[in-house]
């Protein structure tokens, strides 16, 4: 499959809030598996439409840590390919429960380069759809919750800078502008 592009901050398609799909047809279910190539060859844990230029409410994401090998005792360490058992696919996600609060370290395909730790809801609850048109619902905490909050919250135009205490955000933002851009409008939560 091949790799999409993979926008970074300020392009103007992250800051869109994504329309629902409307029907999973074969375009669609090509998107998925070249978003998740992408993922894995990132390498991330997970990736949302729009990070690509799509603006439909598609995710994909895999927090089972890839294998590491050395070919030979000379040779530098390299990744095995995915296994995929553990990648999650969700069309139309919503958190329709979420409780608890934890901090961790963030980063983001779209912002190469920069972390930072971001509050999130401990324990989540995701709705959606498979890739076969099939309700799925998906209870999960901690590392995977985090995950799908932020994937989430790129459909709906929001990054991870964005979920920062003012001072914090513009600190790390000034950082940011420095080195990938300014963007013409920030949003502000």
């Amino acid at each position: 499959m091949p790799l999409l592009r993979i926008l970074t901050y300020p392009d103007p398609t992250l800051r869109k809030k994504c329309e629902p799909v409307e029907e999973i047809d074969d375009d669609l279910l090509e998107l998925l598996d070249n978003m998740a190539d992408t993922m894995y060859e990132a390498p991330g844990v997970g990736l949302a439409a729009p990070q690509v230029g799509i603006t439909k409410r598609v995710i994909v994401a895999d927090i089972k840590p890839r294998e590491r090998i050395l070919d030979s005792p000379e040779d530098e360490e390299i990744l095995l390919p995915p296994d995929r058992s553990e990648l999650i696919e969700l069309i139309n996600p919503e958190i329709v429960f979420s409780e608890g609060e934890a901090i961790g370290e963030e980063g983001c395909l779209s912002i190469p380069g920069f972390v930072s730790d971001v509050k999130r809801k401990y324990e989540v609850v995701v709705e959606g759809y498979d890739r076969d048109g099939e309700p799925i619902q998906i209870e999960c905490e901690d590392l995977l919750a985090r995950v799908l909050q932020h994937e989430i919250d790129h459909i709906d135009g929001i990054l991870f800078i964005d979920r920062l205490s003012r001072l914090k955000r513009e600190l790390l933002k000034k950082k940011i502008e420095k080195v990938l851009g300014k963007e013409e409008k920030y949003a502000v939560l």
